[in-house]
């Protein structure tokens, strides 16, 4: 049920449940399940970014760059499917672990690598440079630093309007502890920094990616097939999803059969309320644009 509260982070919802569960009934995923969990989440993230990136594009007028991004995308997709059998709902993770395995984890690299060179090559020099992209997002729908700390602004929105705030390196879960990476940060607050943001974290998620995938431990995929107990209590989950950062909530009354409560706070619905200042003084023909920059899901917010 929870992959399916969001088509674009439904490996992200499953991960961060399953480690509340895991809090619940005292299991620990193997070494190598947390790897694999990384490198699904990097995917993911790299998909999300892509995705936006296109839309965004579209939203300029920019249509070439739509049609780029979008083959972008169905590269990402390749990879997932390739791992999964599933372009989206990859089914990975399981209590205790995931449920399939990374067989071949330099053919994925070798994929990753193609996708890193393309980006680096089209995607990021037109972003950055080109007088289309540039004229749209500069100085428009700015989020400075207070606004963005007073709102609560999660992910790539925050980390635009300066402030370096990633659960990733604040609270390692899964394997990223044992990753090297940068968390890029802009100080300019407007949509050409959130678009910029979201570029080098791509770089980024590549670099993690190509530790994960090489590093990767060998071992067991899960705890095993033995009865899950739960504990009578609450626990929380927090994760770095594409969109900023995902907590769940779960609790479990004595034997009980199914959670007494699933509690889910979405990145967008801690961003939303940031678009209202983003739009002050803005033109009208922008605001399209000024919202999609905060990646908004409504699904996931409505759930």
């Amino acid at each position: 049920l929870m992959e399916r509260v969001c088509g674009i982070c439904s490996n992200i919802h499953t991960l961060t449940l399953c480690q509340a569960m895991e809090k619940l009934t005292g299991l620990t995923p193997p070494p190598r399940a947390q790897y694999i969990r990384v490198v699904i989440a990097e995917l993911e993230r790299l998909h999300s970014h892509v995705l936006w990136a296109g839309i965004a594009a579209k939203l300029m007028g920019f249509k070439t760059m739509f049609m780029t991004c979008f083959e972008l995308r169905e590269k990402v997709m390749d990879i997932l499917q390739a791992i999964s059998g599933n372009r989206v709902n990859y089914s990975m993770n399981r209590i205790g672990g995931v449920n399939r395995d990374i067989e071949d984890p330099l053919a994925i690299l070798g994929m990753v690598e193609a996708l890193e060179r393309e980006m680096v090559r089209t995607v990021i020099p037109i972003f950055t440079t080109s007088t289309t992209a540039i004229s749209r997002c500069a100085g428009i729908g700015v989020l400075t630093r207070e606004k963005a700390v007073s709102c609560g602004a999660v992910g790539p929105v925050a980390r635009a309007s300066g402030l370096p705030q990633d659960l990733r390196r604040a609270a390692p879960y899964a394997a990223y502890a044992e990753m090297e990476f940068d968390v890029p940060v802009q100080q300019g607050g407007d949509v050409k920094a959130r678009l910029l943001v979201r570029a080098l974290e791509i770089m980024e998620s590549c670099k993690i990616l190509r530790q994960a995938l090489t590093k990767m431990p060998p071992g067991e995929l899960n705890a095993g097939e033995s009865k899950v107990v739960f504990s009578t209590g609450t626990a929380t989950s927090r994760v770095e999803a594409p969109r900023g950062e995902v907590m769940y909530s779960v609790s479990w009354k004595e034997s009980a059969r199914n959670p007494s409560r699933v509690h889910v706070r979405t990145p967008t619905f801690a961003n939303m309320p940031a678009i209202r200042y983003m739009v002050i003084g803005a033109r009208l023909a922008d605001t399209p644009l000024i919202q999609a920059s905060i990646d908004p899901c409504y699904s996931c917010t409505d759930r």
